[in-house]
């Protein structure tokens, strides 16, 4: 079992429940922290959740897990498509990895569908909203 996970958020999902609810839904971040950190409690998984619109930023906090040998719960958002640095930054993970997105990026238009994270990661959720989140904390418990 993971003693520690740090779920991280790339650009723009600050703004959920605003942004695209007709995509993304009207779940904001903050709610779907709330759902992660009580469930991450009933697991007895230490839980740091972040967001960033930062490259850098979500590179640091990668390395961060890195140091504190945590499994990552990852939705890079935008940083899916193109952001080698975290790709690079994500291979030093010894735990699982573990990349959610809230749409099913496979049925976006064709600029989404691709995301270069899934090539590092353990496993991936796509398409089942906030719940993909709750889904990979469980999935590390087990």
């Amino acid at each position: 079992m993971t003693a520690s996970v740090h779920i991280l958020n790339g650009s723009n999902l600050n703004m959920l429940g605003r942004r695209e609810p007709q995509l993304y839904g009207t779940t904001t971040l903050s709610e779907i922290e709330e759902s992660c950190r009580g469930l991450a409690r009933e697991l007895g998984i230490a839980c740091e959740f972040r967001q960033t619109n930062h490259e850098g930023q979500l590179v640091d906090w990668i390395q961060e897990a890195f140091e504190k040998d945590a499994a990552i719960i990852i939705n890079p958002a935008g940083f899916s498509f193109g952001s080698i640095p975290v790709i690079d930054a994500l291979k030093l993970i010894r735990r699982p990895v573990i990349e959610v997105h809230l749409t099913n990026i496979h049925r976006r238009d064709k600029q989404y569908r691709h995301s270069l994270v899934s090539l590092v990661a353990t496993g991936v959720i796509c398409g089942l909203g906030p719940a993909g989140y709750r889904l990979a904390l469980r999935s590390l418990r087990d």
